[in-house]
Order: C-alpha cells, then structure tokens, then sequence
C-alpha cells in the first residue's frame, strides 16, 4: 500500500514500522516524518476504538446549552420530519396533498347539480345547436366541435368552440369527415385535456343527416382514450337525431342518418326524433323556435334525471350507482316524461307509462330494455294520501314488469301542477 492511497478521511496517520514487529509491513513514505509526530497519542487511539455513538436523525438544529435545554420530549411528541428554517429542503413540502392542476383555459366547472361529473360535446352544426341548449342551462363543460367556423350557434364563446382543421365544412360528405377527424383527432383531444381537465362521462350530440355530424363516431378512439388517461368512472354516451320526413327526402341525408345509428349501435345512445319533437311542439312556438325549444327541453329533461340521482328523499331515492348503471347499459336508451294532474287512477301505472312514450322525443323503445328507471315527483298532500301512495307502488311495480332490472325514485316537492314522472328504458334492441 503506498501513500497515495491514504484515505480522505485522516483520523489515522500512517507509521513506519520498527524492525523488529514481526506483524507490521512497512508503508513508504516520501519522506521522514519527525519522531514527535508519528507517536500515537495512545488515549486517542482509545478514543478511537470505542463505537461511535448513535446519531439522532430526530433534532436538525444544533443543541442548547445544557443550563438552557427544556424538559425532555416524550418521542411520540417529536415532529419526525420537521424541516430546518433554511429552504434547503423546501421542496419536500411539495409532495403534500395531492392538487388538481388546472390549465389555464379550462372551462368553468358545470353550475347545476349532477349525480355525475360530465361534459357535452356537440359535434357538427346539429349537434353544436344541442350542446349549446346545456351551455345556456348551466353546464359550462360543453365543447362545441365543428369542421367550419361558419356553422356554429351564436353568442357561444370561443373557449367552448374546437375547429377541425382540414376543411371548410363537408358539404354533408360523411366519408370525407370521418377522414378528417382521423387525421386531426389530436386537436379534439387536447381541446378536452385543457379545457375539460377531468369528467367521468361524455355527452356526444349530433346531427344525423350533415355530414360532420354523421361523422362523429370516428372520434369515438380520441373519446375513449381521453377518458382512459384521466381514469374516468364512466363511459360515452351518444345522443343523436334522426331526420324528419321532409329532410329524408334528400338521399344523402337519408343515408347519413342510416349509417350513423347503424355506427352507434353498440355504444350507449340515445336517438331524438325530430319529424316527433317537430308534432309535439307545432302550434305552440313558432318556426324559427321550434327546434331552439326541442333542444332546450330535452336538455332540461336529462338534466333533471342527472339532478334526481344526487338528492336524498324521505321515500325512495335513485341514487347515482343506480344512474350509472343505467347509462352505462350498452345499445339504445329511451327517455320520456309526463304530468299527471290527477293521480288518484287506478289504472296510474299504465297511464304514466303511455304519456312518457307517447310525449317523448325519443324514437319508441323496443324489446325488453336491461334496466328501467321510473322517477315519480309529488306534493306532500299526495304523498300522504293512502289512495294514492297505493297507486304509486302499482306503477312503478308496473314498468318495473317491462324492464330485467328495475331502479326506482320517488321525490317530494311543493307547488306542483300534478304529478311529474320520467321514464328511462335502457339497453333496448
């Protein structure tokens, strides 16, 4: 061993050995160090010998003097990871509780009560006039999507609009939207990340018929890969209207709006009916507002069903596990809603039944639905009434008989024009 190898640490010196120390190697030296210094001071080498005693990692600040330290502090007393003054460490706090980060152009969170965090995207001109209807009522995550600026509602923010580049519109050309929503369907991703942060489930209206509406089914991997990367609870639910009569005399609309239910198919979906939505309303709004008001009342029939699962009541409540399952429920869903001003009917059940499907805007259910929701909303007086507290129970005995899986809610409130009730079949053929 040479000299040079002498460790950093120096609390030994090296020695030369005496000749006649059969158990020592001498260690060249470069040169002859003074007797006087090359003695060991023999009660350090003791010192040396003895362990080292155990550090205290637990004090991070020098001690006190012995006539000014406190009373001793049990251990379980002691902060085991406070941090010095000094910044040093000033990073370690960061790892605390866990923050939401927000970019800076994330939208708003939704204003109404839900029993589910979601957002809406309108996709094409239809679909954008829809979405707009849930932005007005108060669900700021609404995304309108489109592959033309000129085709959008208006008084809509530009922080709710997402351009598709790639074309001026698709004059209605399915196959060439498809195509560009292949191409550019990283500009709707990250329009969701930035602007949506996080939701469980999406709404995804369109129009079927248009072309750019017609083509939103292509964006089904960018919708489902979003919601995988923010580890989301729910799923994507499609809602999309059907021409009326006079539109599917166009061909192209026509075969639009085929294909589109043909591609939703086996997603949760919901088809509106716009030659029934037209029927219901004609003669009470004019033209111009017919298809605004369709809109809006749909929006505010879904939103009340959204709204009923996240409250309590002092009968049966619905709650959001019994929702989630129900828009969960692969294939199509049928929503409907009706007023009864008398409920003191024998016959109640089948009477809510056939004003829901005979009021809805949806196209009308068919074959056996997976699950049934039946949400009935009274007047105090009626709830106590024993009459019709009975007749309650047989319809909602009597829409459960229709569906595999029946969930149910029933909901006090003041100041009704009669009893209200929402149907909602889910899974059907």
């Amino acid at each position: 061993m040479t000299s040079d190898n002498k460790p950093e640490d120096e609390e030994f010196e090296y020695v030369d050995c005496e000749d006649d120390d059969p158990d020592c190697e001498d260690v060249p030296a470069k040169a002859e160090a003074p007797i006087e210094e090359a003695i060991l001071n023999v009660e350090e080498l003791k010192k040396s010998e003895e362990p080292e005693p155990e550090l205290d990692y637990r004090h991070h600040e020098e001690e006190e003097p012995a006539e000014e330290a406190s009373e001793p502090v049990a251990e379980s007393d002691v902060d085991l990871w406070a941090m010095p003054e000094n910044d040093d460490f000033g990073f370690i706090d960061h790892y605390g509780e866990e923050v939401e980060i927000k970019h800076q152009e994330q939208l708003d969170d939704n204003s109404i009560e839900s029993a589910i965090n979601f957002g809406v995207i309108g996709v094409g001109g239809g679909g954008g006039k829809i979405a707009k209807a849930f932005l007005d009522l108060g669900v700021n995550k609404t995304l309108l999507v489109n592959t033309t600026p000129k085709d959008q509602p208006k008084d809509v923010p530009d922080k709710h609009l997402v351009v598709v580049p790639g074309a001026d519109g698709v004059a209605k050309d399915a196959t060439l939207g498809k195509k560009i929503f292949r191409e550019n369907g990283a500009v709707v991703e990250d329009a969701l990340r930035t602007r949506f942060g996080k939701v469980d489930w999406l709404f995804v209206f369109a129009g079927g018929g248009g072309g750019t509406g017609s083509s939103c089914v292509a964006l089904a991997p960018v919708f489902e890969r979003y919601l995988k990367t923010v580890e989301a609870e729910g799923t994507v639910v499609y809602c999309i209207t059907a021409p009326t009569t006079q539109e599917a005399l166009n061909q192209t609309i026509k075969n639009n709006s085929k294909q589109l239910i043909k591609e939703v198919s086996k997603y949760p979906h919901i088809i509106l009916d716009n030659e029934k939505q037209g029927k219901l309303l004609r003669g009470k709004v004019g033209m111009l507002s017919l298809f605004p008001v369709a809109n809006k009342t749909f929006a505010k029939l879904l939103l009340q069903i959204l709204k009923l699962a996240s409250e309590p009541s002092p009968m049966q409540a619905y709650d959001s596990e019994d929702l989630k399952r129900s828009l969960s429920s692969e294939k199509r869903a049928f929503i409907g809603s009706t007023i009864i001003a008398n409920p003191n009917d024998a016959k109640l059940g089948a009477t809510i039944f056939q004003n829901c499907l005979n009021r809805s805007p949806c196209l009308p259910p068919k074959g056996k639905p997976k699950t049934g929701s039946i949400l009935l909303v009274v007047t105090p007086e009626m709830a106590d009434d024993p009459e019709i507290s009975k007749h309650l129970d047989a319809a909602i005995s009597y829409v459960g008989g229709r569906s595999e899986t029946l969930f149910s809610g029933v909901y006090v409130r003041e100041n009704l024009p009669g009893l209200v009730a929402i149907i909602m079949m889910n899974g059907l053929d």
